[in-house]
Order: C-alpha cells, then structure tokens, then sequence
C-alpha cells in the first residue's frame, strides 16, 4: 500500500544572525491510510520542527535543506505557493501546539472556520457557518451557536483546543498532524477528542502524526512509535515493541520515568541534564553526555539506524536487546 506521507531523510536548518543549525537531521517515516504514528521525545527534539517542515509553516529563517516530503506520492517541495496552499488545511491539516497563537484574535472563531470551509470545500455562507456549529458542537463545546461569534480570547484555553481540533478536522483531511492536541484538555474531554479523531480517521481513511509527551496517550492511539532525540530519531518501533522491548537507553528513560500501576518507588526515575542545544551538539552520539551505557565509541560516532527485526530499528551502539 502506498503511504499517504513520506518524509525521506529530512533536513530542516534555521539561519540566525548568531549563525545556522540544524533542527532536524536525517528523519525519516512513512504513515498509511488509518494509520497512526506516534512521535515522542522531550521538548527541543524536533518534533514540531518535523511537522511545520511537512506544513510548509517554517517561517523567514527557517529551510528544509536536504530530503524530500511526498503527500501522496508529489514533493510537496517541489509545490508552487498556491498549490500547496490548497492542500494546507484540506489535504493536510494541523492542529497546533498552541491555540491562542494559531487562531487570529481579531476575527471570530466561527468565521475562521467557515472561511476554510468556504475555501476548501466550496460551500456557501449558510452551509459553513451550519457545518461550523456541528463540528463545535463534535469537540464538546458547550452552546455552539453562541461560540461561534466569540473572539478566541473569549474562550478558555481548553475550549481554544477544541476549536483549533474543530478546524483541523471540519474538512475531512486525508492526513493530519496533531501537535499535543490534548494538552489544556481534562482527561474528559482528552479521551472524548481522541476517539472523535479515531473515528473520523476510520470513515475517511486518515493518516494520523500524533504528537505528545504523554506516553499513556500513545499507548492508547499509535500504531508505531517514532523516538525522537535532538533532531534525530532514535528507535522507531510498533507500539507494543516500544513498551515491551525498548531497545535505546533514552526510550528505556521516558517509560522509567512513568509512574506505574502498583509500583511503589519514593521517586521516579529521571534522565539527568538537558536536551543540547542544536548550536552545542557533542560530538558522536547525541545523547552520549546523558547516557548510562556510553562508551568512549559512543562519544567518537554517530550511531546509524540499525534493524533488530522487522519494523524496529535503534540507532544506538549499546542496544537493549531483549529476548
């Protein structure tokens, strides 16, 4: 089955008056038609960078300098502005990190959606605002009709990610990118928008990039999990074999660093220091300063991908391998 989204050894840098770096380097990950990828890393790992550089949203410093994107088999590289505006937000949707950054604060909530509907699906006034206030009303805000005419700060920070999923989802996209969709949410509300894009995902046939730190979310919607580690991915497996057999210390670290049921331990674990900056990277293996098993080879090179088996592949020289 072709994939819906290709990313092929990604390069994304910025250029900044202090000089250039590179936030994504060498990622690469296929997702198919109802399929979820989930991608994981702390904060600073080029998780989001990854996703705007799919967008096409990097801003003035920012370029894709090396690997190819491919929505449905065509460069979305290789797209003039006004044809890959057209698959934004159609095609392709995002729900972003940050809702009161993402939505105008001087336009209405509902005009912002109608104006895609209207855009995108080429329906008139009255069908948008109505397909508008069904889909408000989908992502559990209360009193649609009189949401529509807020103003984004009208609304509280949960009710703001809710109408950013409300826009992301209103036209049917063949794949989505959700960046931390659940975040501000209660875990209410959080388990009633994960299965509204479950759901929507089975009757279209979406592909799915799910974004988060929250590893009991992934374990509940992905289907293979991308590990992610300054800008590289380090273990890329399916989801059962990234919690039953994880194979790199850094993806061992984050599930130790979950409290478990009918565990009892006075402190949890955590992964000493900080993600580096992508202007200060050590040499060798990126997580070498942090990690409990480097070895001065790990400080020298820079491990590659490597497959254990089919569908798991760790780039790492010291290698959890289990049974």
């Amino acid at each position: 089955m072709n994939p819906v989204i290709s990313v092929e050894n990604l390069e994304t840098s910025f250029f900044t008056k202090g000089g250039s770096f590179r936030a994504v380097n060498g990622v690469s990950f296929e997702i198919a038609r109802k399929e979820t990828l989930g991608i994981v890393g702390e904060s600073g790992c080029g998780k989001s960078v990854t996703s705007m550089s799919i967008m096409g949203l990097l801003g003035g410093n920012g370029r894709v300098t090396g690997g190819d994107i491919r929505f449905k088999g065509k460069s979305l590289l290789n797209m003039k502005t006004p044809e890959l505006e057209a698959i934004r937000g159609n095609g392709i949707a995002m729900i972003f990190q940050e809702p009161m950054t993402a939505l105008n604060p001087v336009y209405r909530v509902g005009f912002q959606i109608d104006e895609q509907l209207m855009r995108h699906q080429l329906l008139s006034k009255k069908d948008a605002k109505e397909k508008t206030i069904e889909m408000l009303r989908l992502v559990g805000i209360p009193s649609p009709e009189s949401r529509y005419s807020n103003y984004p700060h009208q609304l509280s920070g949960g009710m703001r990610q809710r109408a950013m999923i409300a826009m992301a989802l209103s036209c049917d996209p063949e794949f989505l990118i959700a960046d931390e969709p659940t975040t501000a949410l209660d875990v209410t509300i959080q388990a009633q928008i994960l299965e509204l894009i479950s759901e929507l995902q089975q009757r279209l046939g979406m592909a799915v990039q799910f974004i988060t730190h929250d590893l009991g979310v992934i374990s509940e919607v992905a289907d293979r999990v991308v590990v992610m580690y300054a800008g590289t991915v380090c273990e890329v497996a399916t989801t059962a074999d990234i919690f039953s057999k994880p194979s790199h210390p850094y993806t061992i670290g984050l599930l130790n660093s979950i409290p478990k049921i009918g565990e009892k331990r006075d402190r949890l674990e955590t992964i000493p220091g900080n993600v580096p900056s992508p202007m200060r990277l050590p040499p060798g293996c990126p997580f070498q300063n942090r990690c409990p098993r480097a070895t001065e080879q790990c400080r020298r090179e820079r491990p590659q991908l490597e497959q254990l088996k089919e569908g798991h592949s760790v780039a790492c020289f010291n290698k959890v391998v289990s049974a």
